[in-house]
Parts: C-alpha cells; sequence; structure tokens
C-alpha cells in the first residue's frame, strides 16, 4: 500500500472534521426543529398564542332522576282459546274475518245442524209416546188400588203395576235425556267467542268436515287487551322489587322496542315466580299493560324496564360529561374565562342520558360533553350548547 505524504494526511484529516462539522450542525438544527414542534403543540394545548378548542356544553343542572330495572322479556296472551268442534259435521258458515277482533259470545262459524235437527225430533217424538203409556199407567194404577181396597184383586197385581209406572217415569227421565242432549249438540253447531280478543288465520274453510277428535281446531283466538309481558331480572335486583311489593305500591312498567329507544306501552307489576332459575341466576315477573291501542303483539319480544324508586333533588349532569381515567372520574367545567378545568366528582347514579353526582359539581356549572378530547386543564375554548348550536361568547 503506497504511504500517505504528510501533506496529505493533513488534507485529509481537515476533511474529516469538515464532515464531523456539518453532521453536528444538522442534528442541533433537527433538534432545535423538533422543540420549537413541541412547544407549539403545548401551546396549542394550554390555550397560548393558539386557537381556541370548539367544544359543546351543557349546564348542571336539580333534578329527579328515575331509577329503573331492566330486563328481556316476551309478550304474552292474557288467554288463548283453540276452537274446536263439539260435533262431527260440516262447516257449512264461517262468520269471521282473519285478523277480526271479536267479542265474548258472538257467533264465529257454524256447522250443519240438520242431522242433529232430526236427531232432536226423533227423541221428541219418543218422549211424547213414553208420556202417554206413563199416563195409562197411572191411571191403571189408581183403578187397581180402587179395587185392592175392595178386595177385588190381589195385591200383587197392584205392585206389579206400581212397578210398571216406574219404570215408564224411568223411561220419560231418559227420553228427556236424549231430547236435552239433542238440544245441546244443536247448540255446538253454533261456535260462538269464549274470549274477546284477536282471531287468527283461519284453519279450516268452509264445506270441510270437522270432527271432535280434530287436533288443529277451526280458529285461535288470543286476548289482547289486557296483555301481559313476562320478562326476567337477575336475582340481586328482586330484593328491591320485593321491598315496593311488601309496602303495597304499584310498580310501574315500560315495554321498550328492541333499541330500546321507542316507548311502546306503560302498565303495572303484576306477580313475581315463586323460584329462581339456578341456570341463569334470573327471576320471572309477569307485568299487565291495557293495550289500548294495539301496540304489544303476542310473543313480541320487548325490553321491559321497572321503576323501583325515584331520587329526588339531585345534582344531574349528561352522562357524555362523565369522564374517567385510571386515578379518578371527573368532568371539564367551563370558567369564566372559557378555560377549562377538571374537576373529580363522585358519580352516585347513571340512568339512562343522565348522571346524577354526589359530590364534585354545584348546580349552574357549565361542564364539556362534546370535544374532551382535545381538552387539558387550562385550555381555551370556544363553547355552545347543544340546543343553541351556536358559539357562546
Amino acid at each position: 500500500m503506497k504511504k500517505l505524504t504528510s501533506s496529505q494526511r493533513q488534507h485529509w484529516l481537515a476533511g474529516l472534521l469538515a464532515v464531523i462539522l456539518l453532521i453536528v450542525v444538522g442534528v442541533y438544527w433537527l433538534r432545535t426543529r423538533s422543540g420549537d414542534a413541541q412547544t407549539s403543540a403545548k401551546n396549542r394545548r394550554s390555550g397560548s398564542g393558539a386557537l381556541d378548542v370548539p367544544v359543546v356544553t351543557a349546564k348542571v343542572q336539580t333534578g329527579d332522576l328515575d331509577v329503573y330495572l331492566s330486563g328481556l322479556g316476551t309478550v304474552t296472551a292474557l288467554n288463548t282459546v283453540t276452537l274446536k268442534s263439539r260435533v262431527d259435521g260440516q262447516l257449512d258458515k264461517v262468520l269471521f274475518q282473519e285478523g277480526q277482533m271479536v267479542s265474548t259470545g258472538q257467533l264465529l262459524a257454524e256447522i250443519d245442524p240438520r242431522p242433529f235437527q232430526v236427531q232432536l225430533a226423533q227423541a221428541e217424538g219418543q218422549l211424547v209416546r213414553d208420556q202417554a203409556l206413563l199416563t195409562n199407567a197411572q191411571i191403571d194404577l189408581e183403578r187397581y188400588r180402587t179395587l185392592f181396597k175392595e178386595d177385588s184383586i190381589p195385591k200383587q197385581q197392584l205392585d206389579t203395576q206400581e212397578s210398571l209406572v216406574r219404570q215408564f217415569e224411568g223411561t220419560i227421565k231418559a227420553d228427556q235425556s236424549q231430547v236435552d242432549n239433542a238440544k245441546l249438540q244443536l247448540i255446538y253447531c253454533r261456535i260462538t267467542a269464549p274470549i274477546t280478543g284477536r282471531v287468527g288465520l283461519r284453519l279450516v274453510d268452509v264445506g270441510n268436515m270437522v270432527h271432535v277428535a280434530d287436533t288443529t281446531g277451526l280458529l285461535v283466538i288470543t286476548q289482547v287487551q289486557p296483555i301481559t309481558l313476562v320478562f326476567t331480572l337477575p336475582e340481586d335486583n328482586l330484593p328491591a322489587v320485593l321491598a315496593r311489593m311488601k309496602g303495597k305500591q304499584q310498580l310501574t312498567v315500560a315495554a321498550f322496542d328492541r333499541e330500546q329507544k321507542k316507548l311502546l306501552a306503560t302498565g303495572t307489576l303484576q306477580s313475581i315466580d315463586n323460584q329462581i332459575d339456578p341456570t341463569t341466576g334470573t327471576v320471572k315477573l309477569k307485568a299487565v299493560f291495557a293495550n289500548a291501542d294495539g301496540a304489544l303483539f303476542p310473543n313480541q319480544f320487548v325490553n321491559a324496564r321497572i321503576l323501583v324508586d325515584t331520587l329526588r333533588n339531585v345534582t344531574l349532569v349528561p352522562n357524555a360529561a362523565i369522564q374517567r381515567s385510571p386515578q379518578s372520574t371527573f368532568v371539564y367545567t367551563v370558567n369564566r374565562d372559557n378555560t377549562v378545568a377538571a374537576k373529580n366528582v363522585e358519580v352516585k347514579l347513571t340512568q339512562g342520558d343522565q348522571t346524577a353526582i354526589a359530590r364534585g359539581l354545584n348546580p349552574g356549572e357549565t361542564v364539556v360533553i362534546d370535544g374532551v378530547d382535545k381538552l387539558q386543564p387550562g385550555t381555551k375554548v370556544i363553547a355552545r350548547t347543544a340546543e343553541q348550536g351556536q358559539p357562546r361568547s
């Protein structure tokens, strides 16, 4: 390898020092830029020398908060009746429309009554014939009694006539039962509604033969006014419900749709099951609804909410105002100078979209409910309310 001269070594060292100097200057410049960016971001967060953060706010209020227990439930008809024929015959008339509301005693269908009318006529004819025989036997009996008193006939002949009269009396009762049975069959030919309710789809068409042994029936009626709701609650919530029922309080139950947004109906708690399901740790409850508008339908899935208590004159804030950290639960409040401060709060109860605060806030204060992700204590904000939709000056 060729050996460098003293002059070449000096030039090489000078170049190396120049490169090192450039690297040091570049690193210093990059660190300076990064520090300026961090300072700028900090200033923006602290509200110094940066744009104010737009937020949505709400006032801390004092009010009443209803305490609900929620459970899943199924609407159940108070009564369900499958109408079946009680006689064998041909379906002659159908006098209802599918889905129609019917009342107790309303005529719904008729079975051909002519075979039973014939049976009734036969039974009535047999009854008349046997009544005539009984009358004749009774006349003979009175004659025999007179002759016996005159000692004109033996006692055995009188006893035989008395027995014959009793036989005819038994026959008359049997004939009368046949007449009553025939009349009953004619009544069964007229199928009426045993309850007030809604008729389902028709199960048999006109002209078909129907039989007592048929399992499907002619139609189904469900009572929907009033109607019941069977729902479940965790066993831990049972003492609160029992305490109100023992105090003879009428508990209100609200039925909501699947999304728990639309109120379908409001009713009252009727009863509690006598045992807890050990597989789920829940207990069944039954509520009754007037259902005057027909909003509830049998086998409909709903969300039930039962009102068990009402907190009076508590401090309320929207749920969106509550923030949680590993150390505490807090809210951002807006000061008079439009800067925010973090206040630790103690939550008493959350129900629906409202939260009751036990301590940490006073009515009238303003809390941030939207835009909290950009805030830290001291940040300056442009506040607007959800109702006004305009920045607050």
